[in-house]
């Protein structure tokens, strides 16, 4: 009996046990911007995003042998799409370093102290020397075809459950630029973010669940925005996550731009290499290997000219071709389920779509299609074409000469790969929590030496300056939150708030309540920004001057609230000496005063008198009493008998 039995679960349904009936393991390579004022290698400022450009570059990326004289899998696969790559160039955000005309800076120290420091936070054995290397990207984003990096950092961990989850090595290295659009054999990207420097977080392939891969990416993420050196917001901070099964290989899906998507995402490559196992198993049952698959290709032009379905039609009608690829034994083969509504006949046309540059959907048909493509009579003539038998599938692919000549030979590759399992890619996250093909799973030949710097000492001196400055972890501040009492609404947001330092203070220094400090450094910016103020005008000055009227009991919780409006609008914050406590003598007035105007209003509703009635007076005397203190007085007046 196969090892491979299990058949998938829809996703809701799936079970911790599940997961590990399958072997399912995870590790994350998360990617973040540094908030500095400069770029990694050069000093163009960092962090300024336009569509505005001034010129464009054209270039065509060719692959080169590594320091062991190996070509990487990846720059061959890129290599044989003949893309063209445009870059939009901006003069405000890019100089002549970033099209490899001149030689980099030395690294920005400004970046270097934030990736050592987040290196600290994850326990990581830290450098004693940093070594910059070249990784080669032949997909055109980075114009050098190449980025710089260096290793900060290895070894580390970080607390997760009843467990620690392996931090394997922080790196620091430039971001790529922003892709504009991919059709055909042209690419275009946008450079101003080209060069920014970024840090990668490697994880260990630690986690177990779906679930269990995005709760680590949160704590990655919470962990590193407690510095307040992130730059935050769409792009800022992209995921990749890697996946195997027990039997298949490390699938890398790229660019997970938020961290709600990874369960979904992940449990769909989990099934898509466990059914690629169980076809490989189908296969082997038909006899077919690696070593005895056979297929064979005809051009089927001239078959197709008449036929009337419209792709394929309106393409040999521009004067495009079109070619048949007979997969020996596959029948029925290509409708095999692969994720959820997906089918393997997706994984050809991925390949076809990438490698070929058949960007044009559909871009195959085959003959096992449960939809209408071709007749029965058309078929049965390109099947007679390439000599396939009822225990074959036919694959028809059609466009440019030179693009259908790849796309025959990527179906065969591809179909090949199948009988051996599960090939190494990187795969694309897509919107539906599926994924596609993206390009070969990258090899260490793409790294080198980059002889353009020299290593750089990182002294103990710079180190325990930097260590000095370090936030408390934030796994430390919610233990300690909790022992305290704090809501769990505000736990994780005050644990990686900027504000965690100054609520120390007002709580142990000045013995300020810690409920009400958490919940105004937390949840009174939230509702300043939902009446549309800024909470950015509110300085660690300002809340303090605040704070200390709170302590000293000159204004309400209420009163708190009330002064930040103030300060969040722009306003001076009175004086100290402009604002004591509502005395008992001021509050009785204010109830008969209030009390007065609700007799003149309409209350349809007798039992929201005392309601509306504290209303009144709390806005009367807004900040300058607690509402507590009140309450009997307002009951007994709504009643009649104030």
């Amino acid at each position: 009996m196969s090892e491979y039995q299990y058949l998938f679960k829809p996703f809701a349904q799936m079970t911790d046990a599940d997961y590990a009936e399958v072997g399912f393991r995870s590790g994350l390579e998360i990617h973040q911007q540094l908030l500095t004022e400069k770029k990694l290698f050069c000093r163009c400022p960092a962090g300024r995003y336009s569509d505005k450009y001034d010129a464009e570059i054209l270039r065509h990326m060719r692959p080169t042998l590594s320091e062991l004289g190996e070509y990487d899998g990846t720059a061959l696969m890129e290599f044989k799409t003949r893309k063209e790559i445009i870059y939009r160039i901006n003069r405000e955000t890019v100089c002549t370093y970033e099209m490899d005309d001149t030689p980099p800076f030395m690294i920005n120290e400004q970046a270097l102290d934030i990736a050592l420091g987040i290196a600290m936070l994850y326990n990581l054995a830290l450098v004693d020397e940093l070594h910059i290397a070249r990784k080669q990207y032949l997909d055109g984003s980075i114009p050098t075809g190449f980025q710089r990096t260096t290793i900060v950092g290895v070894t580390g961990w970080i607390p997760y459950k009843d467990r620690r989850v392996a931090i394997v090595q922080l790196g620091l290295e430039e971001d790529a630029c922003r892709e504009v659009s991919d059709v055909g054999h042209r690419r275009i990207y946008l450079t101003d973010r080209l060069g920014m420097p970024l840090i990668e977080t490697v994880t260990g392939p630690d986690m177990r669940t779906p679930a269990e891969v995005a709760e680590v990416a949160q704590i990655l993420r919470r962990l590193v925005r407690s510095t307040g050196q992130m730059r935050t917001g769409m792009g800022a901070a992209r995921e990749d996550v890697n996946v195997s099964v027990r039997g298949g290989t490390r699938i890398e899906i790229k660019g997970v731009p938020r961290i709600p998507r990874i369960p979904l995402l992940t449990y769909h490559e989990a099934m898509r290499q466990w059914n690629l196992l169980r076809l490989r198993e189908e296969l082997r049952g038909r006899g077919i290997t690696p070593e005895t698959f056979k297929s064979d290709t005809e051009d089927v032009t001239k078959l197709l000219l008449k036929t009337s379905y419209q792709p394929i039609r309106d393409a040999l009608e521009a004067g495009l071709v079109a070619s048949a690829v007979v997969l020996r034994g596959f029948h029925d083969l290509l409708n095999w389920q692969t994720q959820t509504n997906t089918r393997f006949s997706r994984e050809i046309s991925d390949r076809v779509r990438v490698v070929a540059c058949l960007t044009k959907l559909p871009n195959i048909i085959h003959s096992d299609s449960l939809s209408e493509t071709l007749s029965s009579s058309r078929w049965e003539a390109v099947r007679k074409a390439v000599r396939a038998t009822g225990d074959d599938v036919v694959v028809v692919v059609w466009g440019a000469p030179e693009d259908v000549k790849t796309g025959v030979q990527e179906i065969a590759i591809r179909a090949r790969e199948a009988a051996i399992g599960v090939p190494s890619e990187t795969r694309q996250a897509l919107r539906d929590g599926t994924n596609g093909f993206e390009r070969i799973l990258p090899g260490p030949d793409r790294m080198y030496p980059d002889t353009d710097l020299p290593p750089k000492q990182v002294t103990e001196e710079r180190l325990e300056q930097i260590r000095r400055a370090l936030p408390t972890p934030i796994w430390t501040r919610e233990a300690s939150y909790r022992e305290i009492g704090l809501p769990a609404d505000v736990v994780e947001p005050l644990a990686v708030s900027l504000r965690a330092g100054l609520f120390e203070v007002l709580v142990k220094d000045w013995k300020v309540d810690p409920v009400a400090a958490a919940v105004a450094l937390v949840q009174f910016p939230k509702r300043l920004k939902r009446k549309g103020l800024d909470p950015s005008l509110l300085t660690d000055e300002t809340l303090r001057r605040i704070f200390a009227l709170f302590r000293d009991k000159r204004i309400s919780r209420d009163g708190v609230f009330a002064l930040m409006e103030s300060a969040a609008r722009g306003e001076a914050l009175p004086e100290i000496g402009e604002i004591r406590p509502a005395t008992e003598e001021e509050i009785y007035a204010q109830v008969v005063a209030s009390n007065g105007t609700l007799r003149e209003m309409k209350i349809h509703n007798p039992d929201k008198k005392a309601h509306v009635l504290m209303g009144l007076v709390m806005s009367a005397l807004r900040g300058r009493v607690e509402g507590a203190a009140i309450v009997e007085r307002v009951t007994a007046a709504a009643e009649g008998t104030c």
